[in-house]
């Protein structure tokens, strides 16, 4: 089945006010920009945002974060959106923090059908408040649950028509295991390939996990950039 969209608008549509959006990516590595451009123009609001952090003030996420389109964000950092530091002191947006790998796993285990599953990371902190506790073997661990959404927007480097995509390197980050978390997954990716053109020993997610596919223009912008001293 052919799942290229023609447009930007329908590669967004269907999405509405309150529901949950995962986006991958890692700071501005491997993010959806395009998708989060037409999404902040869109005029959604009261999202639930799932994302590794809500990117920086002028890109990426940080367009969502602006227009305070963000109801709640489950993320593991949130340290580079000065805008997103305000909205959260003056009580304007939800954080629910994660220790990264369990973020990780919690999407993971979204996409495969797992409710729930047992972690010793943040026993003893005020992550593991309110969560069931339960030792195993002596140690002692949290209860944590899964993570889905309604729809999943993710990057990839190239798709064949059906949806088989192959990311480039730490661009895959999040975004493998929210393809298979969401109840429509969209990606957009840098090269659309005819259907047999990529080696199926290197196809990291199957088209059976993705919805919809769009070639993008990317900026890719550098998160930090730091020069050698005079230069």
């Amino acid at each position: 089945m052919d799942k290229v969209v023609k447009s930007i608008g329908e590669a967004i549509a269907g999405v509405q006010d309150g529901m949950t959006l995962m986006f991958g990516g890692f700071g501005l590595c491997g993010i959806p920009e395009n998708a989060i451009l037409a999404l902040s123009q869109s005029g959604v609001k009261n999202i639930t945002c799932i994302s590794n952090n809500p990117g920086v003030d002028d890109f990426g996420l940080g367009l969502l974060v602006k227009n305070k389109q963000i109801r709640k964000m489950i993320a593991s950092y949130v340290g580079e959106n000065s805008a997103f530091e305000q909205q959260f002191l003056a009580g304007e947006i939800e954080v629910e923090f994660n220790p990264q790998g369990t973020l990780a796993e919690r999407i993971r285990a979204g996409g495969a059908g797992i409710p729930g599953f047992y972690t010793p990371t943040g026993v003893g902190t005020i992550i593991a408040e309110g969560k069931e506790h339960k030792d195993f073997e002596g140690r002692t661990y949290i209860l944590e649950t899964a993570l889905k959404a309604d729809f999943a927007f993710i990057k990839a480097q190239k798709a064949d028509t059906y949806g088989n995509l192959i990311f480039n390197k730490t661009a895959m980050n999040f975004n493998p295991m929210m393809a298979k978390a969401a109840k429509v997954t969209v990606v957009e990716v840098e090269e659309i390939v005819p259907l047999g053109a990529l080696d199926p020993n290197f196809i990291h997610v199957p088209g059976v996990f993705v919805d919809r596919i769009f070639k993008g223009q990317f900026e890719k912008r550098i998160e930090q950039l730091t020069l050698k001293k005079g230069e």
